[in-house]
Formats: C-alpha cells, sequence, structure tokens
C-alpha cells in the first residue's frame, strides 16, 4: 500500500501553517519506508493531484476552521474528509484541495483510506507571525493521532535516532520551523527600544 502524508497550509500566515509544521516535524521525528511519501504541500492546490491519485492511503495534516477552541484536534476519515475540507474556507488552498480529491476521484484513483488531522487555529492574520502556542501545543498530540492512524493502516514507523542529523530537512532555506522562528525572534529583539 502507497500511503502520503501530506501537511497543507500557508507558513506566512500564523496558524494557516499548523499543517506544513506538523508534516515537517512529523518528517524530523519518524523514518518510513520507501512505499511512504511525506510532503510539504504548501498551497500548491491541484499541483498535488498526481501525489494523490499515486496513493493509497491519505493522511493530511491542515488548519480547519471547526468553530472550536484555538489549538482543538479533530481527526476526521475517509467520506467525511472533503465535506470538513470545505466547511468554512480560510484560504485557496483548502478550495484547490478539495479539486485535488474530486479530480483523483473522476480519474478513478482516489485513496482507499483517508485520514484529515486538523486543528483549530487562533490567529490567521499574522502575516509573517509564528504559530500561536496553542496551535503548537496542538503539534504534539497530531503526532501522535498520525501514528496511531498510521499503524493501524499497517504502516511501518521508526523513530529517528536522536543523533540522526544525515537526514534531508523537509523545508530547507531557512523556512523550516526552527529557523523561522528563530529569525521572528531576531526580528522582534531588533525592534525593541
Amino acid at each position: 500500500m502507497r500511503t502520503l502524508i501530506l501537511g497543507i497550509g500557508n507558513i506566512l500566515w500564523a496558524d494557516e501553517g499548523f499543517g506544513v509544521r506538523a508534516v515537517e516535524e512529523f518528517h524530523a521525528r519518524y523514518e518510513t519506508g520507501g512505499d511512504v511519501t511525506i510532503l510539504d504541500g504548501g498551497t500548491q492546490g491541484l499541483y498535488l493531484v498526481q501525489f494523490v491519485e499515486a496513493c493509497d492511503q491519505l493522511l493530511v495534516f491542515d488548519a480547519i476552521d471547526y468553530g472550536l477552541e484555538p489549538g482543538t484536534l479533530r481527526i476526521v476519515r475517509d467520506g467525511e474528509v472533503p465535506r470538513f475540507m470545505g466547511a468554512k474556507k480560510m484560504s485557496l488552498h483548502q478550495t484547490g484541495f478539495q479539486e485535488v480529491l474530486s479530480a483523483a476521484d473522476l480519474l478513478g484513483r482516489y485513496p482507499s483510506r483517508l485520514a484529515l488531522i486538523g486543528c483549530q487555529p487562533q490567529d490567521l492574520e499574522d502575516w509573517g507571525g509564528p504559530l500561536t502556542p496553542p496551535v503548537v501545543a496542538a503539534i504534539e498530540p497530531a503526532l501522535d493521532a498520525a501514528v496511531a492512524t498510521l499503524t493501524e493502516w499497517g504502516v511501518e514507523l521508526r523513530p529517528r535516532a536522536e543523533s540522526a542529523q544525515s537526514f534531508q530537512r523537509l523545508l530547507a532555506h531557512d523556512l523550516d520551523h526552527s529557523a523561522y522562528e528563530r529569525r521572528l525572534g531576531a526580528a522582534d529583539e531588533e525592534t525593541r527600544p
């Protein structure tokens, strides 16, 4: 079974980046077999069709406005996923991802298993800002939910050795979470009186 683990969202709009940051952290912590693809889907929309149609199982991390307390996770599966992706549009990538699922379905290559791990955002207006504390706190339980789902699906996961620095980062060019946060912290210090 080919599995795609996908994070979608825009890291430049605060909590909108939850999906990308969650998949980035998943990649940093776990090794998988060759039948698993871990992908930062960003805001690519229809460009993701080729990846979705090539998988049998799809797990997606995303910020979803469920109207709940910020940082609340909600996991939906299979036929419920498209409905939740379109419940309340926060950005263009959600419309795009609904279209990706529809296109895969029309092509007859829809994943047989689908799970969405969605996090309720707190702030989507802070251009260039970091994830808010409740959303950062949701990453750990989101990873736990992903591991439980993937294990149920029969996907083999191995924790990376803490000393393993040889793996390819999922995001580069200082867009990874820790470099991005350091950049923001330095900018704050420069503007303080």
